[in-house]
């Protein structure tokens, strides 16, 4: 079979065609979209899943080389920990969430991944575990979607962001392709390509077109903002090469991820002491709690965890004119909770798509610990990372040499109704249409696949 495969860093969906329809296959229940997460009993559980995983025999046993020292230590750890043989030891998705929430400090928890791939100065070891976390996904998804397809999917488009990183963009999209199509080939696809997120989003629209548009479509992703300038509508509709129809593309790594992050920044922080005084009338350190909360950088976690900002977080107890609350930030940190607070940083975001006020909960902190945020103090929060996303689209449509017709926006935070105003604020009176803020890009996907492998 084939399928279009949106291995996203907020969610993952897979399309099929079926009847002659595109249709995104549940992966979980009666959810298409599966989020990006996984919590594992053990790290190195994560290595052996992956063997464990991999259906020829002669790519089982190679990769077992190559990892000999990370299954070596995942036995070791069945054995101290006291897991059985069929125990389950990875949770995906949902369940992933909630094991993380139940036991934060037991497991190894992973969230949005694809953030991670385009890292500089990764080191192989890194590079190897990426690998592995994203193989062990992709594994999941596709043996999920056999599952309840039948069959199973040999042939693969996977989407991919214009830029993976914004610093050496080309071989950060060198380390991040090498990194997926690795993991794929792993999974079990035998045949893989990829496509531009925004362009494979465009394609999902394009067949709703009824004439020819020039359309400045903009996926904002967990990861990422892409943006491509794209001439369709039914003339374009069946043609084979596209590329001249393609007028500009742009992108950049800041997408809802980076909201999520200046949300729990500029109004969670402040309860665990950000902005709060030494005893001598100095303001504290903010860089502590920026690396606690940004998930999405790899040096930044390692540096939240280490030791040497434990030990420096206890000496700001001392120092601080508010105590408690740098013991509340200690706490926290103990308890392996900064992921859960850029998750309900992430949920007060969504919820004030609809609502002026929104009060977060933090009670996983402490009994009624809470922050009530309104839709106009976020617009002020999130305005570094939505002023990157609309300099991506004024860009695009500057490479393009043209205005667009209409405006096609997709991605979960696009449904935010503080950036459709910043649009339309920024680009002027061009129609802004919504798309399928989840399932666009899978979908196109799924199109294309079916357009190349047929």
């Amino acid at each position: 079979m084939i399928c279009g495969f949106d291995y996203g860093t907020s969610n993952c969906a897979l399309g099929i065609v079926q009847n002659s329809r595109v249709r995104l296959v549940n992966l979980e229940e009666n959810h298409a979209f599966l989020p990006s997460t996984l919590y594992a009993l053990d790290r190195d559980l994560i290595t052996e899943s992956v063997v464990r995983g991999m259906r020829d025999i002669h790519s089982r046993q190679a990769f077992a080389e190559l990892r000999q020292n990370a299954l070596t230590r995942a036995k070791r750890a069945r054995y101290e920990e006291d897991i059985a043989d069929d125990d389950q030891t990875l949770f995906f998705g949902r369940a992933a969430f909630d094991e993380y929430f139940q036991w934060p400090e037991e497991g190894y928890f992973v969230k949005s991944p694809k953030s991670f791939l385009g890292g500089a100065g990764l080191r192989a070891e890194h590079i190897h575990f990426f690998e592995d976390v994203v193989t062990v996904m992709m594994q999941n998804i596709k043996q999920r979607a056999e599952k309840s397809l039948g069959a199973e999917i040999t042939h693969t488009v996977i989407g991919r962001p214009v830029n993976f990183q914004g610093l050496d963009a080309e071989a950060s999209n060198r380390q991040a392709l090498d990194i997926l199509t690795t993991a794929g080939k792993r999974a079990g696809f035998k045949e893989i390509e990829f496509l531009y997120e925004p362009i494979a989003a465009g394609l999902d629209f394009e067949v709703t077109l009824t004439e020819n548009k020039t359309v400045l479509v903009v996926d904002i992703g967990g990861g990422t903002t892409d943006c491509a300038m794209v001439r369709m509508g039914p003339d374009y509709l069946t043609k084979e090469d596209r590329r001249n129809d393609f007028l500009a593309h742009t992108g950049e790594r800041v997408g809802g991820n980076d909201l999520d992050i200046q949300i729990a920044g500029k109004h969670f922080m402040p309860l665990f002491g950000m902005d709060s005084l030494l005893k001598t009338g100095l303001p504290m350190p903010t860089q502590l709690y920026w690396n606690a909360i940004t998930t999405n950088d790899v040096s930044a976690i390692a540096t939240f965890n280490s030791m040497e900002t434990r030990h420096q977080i206890n000496q700001l107890r001392l120092e601080a004119a508010q105590p408690k609350l740098i013991e509340r930030f200690l706490r926290m940190r103990e308890e392996k909770h900064n992921y859960h607070i850029v998750r309900s940083a992430e949920e007060a975001k969504i919820a004030l798509s609809d609502a002026s006020q929104y009060l977060a909960s933090l009670d996983y902190i402490e009994i009624d610990l809470s922050a009530s945020i309104s839709r106009e103090e976020l617009t002020k929060s999130i305005f570094s990372p939505l002023e990157k996303m609309l300099n991506l689209m004024t860009a695009a449509i500057t490479q393009a040499g043209e205005k667009p017709d209409l405006i096609y926006i997709t991605g979960g935070s696009a449904k935010s109704p503080v950036i459709r105003e910043a649009i339309q604020h920024r680009l002027g009176d061009i129609p802004v249409l919504d798309g399928d803020h989840f399932g666009s890009v899978a979908a196109g996907l799924t199109v294309w696949a079916e357009r190349i492998f047929r």
